[in-house]
């Protein structure tokens, strides 16, 4: 494979993109880090103009990489087409290889294992991370930041929901990806994208034994290890895509990283079952959209007199496929919906945990935090679990997935839920 025997075309390509860059600086413009911290250079001076000192097997001429966020607006703006965030990945991994990799990191970097370690004990668990004591001694030793937002254990897991349920018959398939977080923290998210899957004329399977899409690791630099999570992922899913089913995904950071990142970061493109599930992944909101587009989408939602205000994620924007979230609300009727324009809420992913970056994560977030609190929603939407957890806590505003929105106009939920 691409990553073991040293020849990576999609790498090669990828870096040899730089050299399209024409120093317009809209990367800079737009890149929601280097506009709140000196700490931080920018995108275009670690990326492309950094990486022409790079050299195979030297040190990185640069450390301040490590305080890019991985947020991937870079990518998007930049109009001549260079991969600057995934340059900057690829350096940054680099970097970590050669200083080493904080027991921090190793242990946010794992969500699966915090999970199987947490959820036998959620209550005592829990309690611990939302005490001040431990999280002020996680911040002392670990560099955990004592204020920043996580999730609560759910004590139970989505995929145990899934056993038992039966998904019935229904002219259209699909299999569910429901990541880390569903399975271990929102398990009612995941039941719900079930009962609406099912409600919109789909029979659900829940491929078993899913895991991490090794994302948090390939984030943190960890390349190895996250490329044994990526092809442990692909092996449950594999069969689902072997037999035509599509399969959707409610973590849209997750399905970036099966339909594209892992792919070109970690240098798997010559994987045959990532590329076979990649072929086959969507992201949930655009799945549905497309269904709509062919007239195949039941859209005799209810009424839900709320107002809500909508942010997409970097992630999900890095798709390529537009908003999707706000066409499928805007099928609700008397749902009034603010779109945010704020670029990034700042947490992307593990960035803002971390002791010296969450400052830097709140800074990044203020703009979107003022909106939400301006707009006085009943709601805050968002595709991204860790975004949702870190605009909440930021804002004290409840912070949902697009699915709940629909999931509650189909009647499938009381106001309550």
């Amino acid at each position: 494979m691409a990553a073991e025997t040293g020849h990576d075309v999609l790498g090669e390509l990828m870096r040899g993109s730089l050299d399209h860059c024409v120093k317009c600086t809209i990367c800079e413009t737009f890149c929601p880090v280097s506009n709140v911290t000196p700490l931080f250079p920018g995108p275009k001076y670690v990326g492309p103009q950094a990486e022409r000192f790079r050299v195979p097997r030297e040190e990185s001429p640069d450390a301040s990489l490590d305080y890019c966020s991985g947020c991937g607006i870079c990518t998007q703006v930049c109009p001549q087409g260079v991969q600057i965030a995934e340059i900057n990945t690829q350096a940054r991994a680099k970097l970590r290889k050669r200083t080493g990799f904080r027991l921090r990191d190793r242990i946010i970097a794992r969500p699966d294992l915090t999970g199987r370690l947490g959820t036998p004990v959620a209550p005592l668990a829990n309690l611990m991370l939302h005490s001040r004591l431990p999280r002020r001694i996680a911040d002392r030793l670990l560099g955990i930041d004592e204020r920043a937002p996580v999730p609560a254990f759910a004590g139970r897991t989505f995929q145990a929901w899934a056993r038992k349920h039966r998904s019935p018959p229904a002219p259209r398939r699909v299999a569910y990806f429901h990541g880390c977080g569903a399975n271990w923290y929102e398990p009612d998210a995941g039941r719900r994208t079930v009962e609406l899957l099912e409600y919109l004329g789909c029979q659900v399977d829940v491929p078993r034994g899913q895991g991490c899409c090794g994302l948090p690791l390939q984030s943190n630099g960890m390349f190895e290890p996250a490329r044994r999570y990526v092809r442990r992922l692909t092996r449950r899913l594999a069969p689902s895509a072997r037999h035509g089913i599509d399969i959707v995904g409610t973590s849209t950071s997750c399905t970036l990283m099966l339909k594209r990142e892992a792919r070109e970061i970690l240098g798997l493109d010559d994987d045959p079952e990532l590329r076979m599930v990649s072929d086959h992944v969507y992201d949930i909101c655009e799945y549905l959209l497309m269904l709509h587009d062919r007239g195949e989408l039941r859209t005799d939602f209810q009424p839900l007199p709320l107002t809500v205000t909508y942010h997409a994620p970097c992630q999900q924007q890095g798709h390529g496929i537009g908003k999707p979230a706000l066409d499928l609300m805007a099928l609700v009727p008397e749902l009034r919906v603010i779109e945010n324009d704020a670029t990034c809420c700042g947490v992307a992913g593990t960035y803002g945990l971390k002791t010296e970056k969450y400052e830097i994560a709140m800074d990044v977030g203020a703009g979107l935090f003022a909106q939400i609190a301006e707009a006085r929603p009943d709601l805050a939407v968002c595709d991204s679990e860790t975004c949702r957890w870190h605009i909440e806590q930021a804002t004290g505003v409840r912070t949902v997935h697009p699915i709940e929105i629909l999931h509650r106009a189909a009647g499938l939920s009381g106001p309550g839920h």
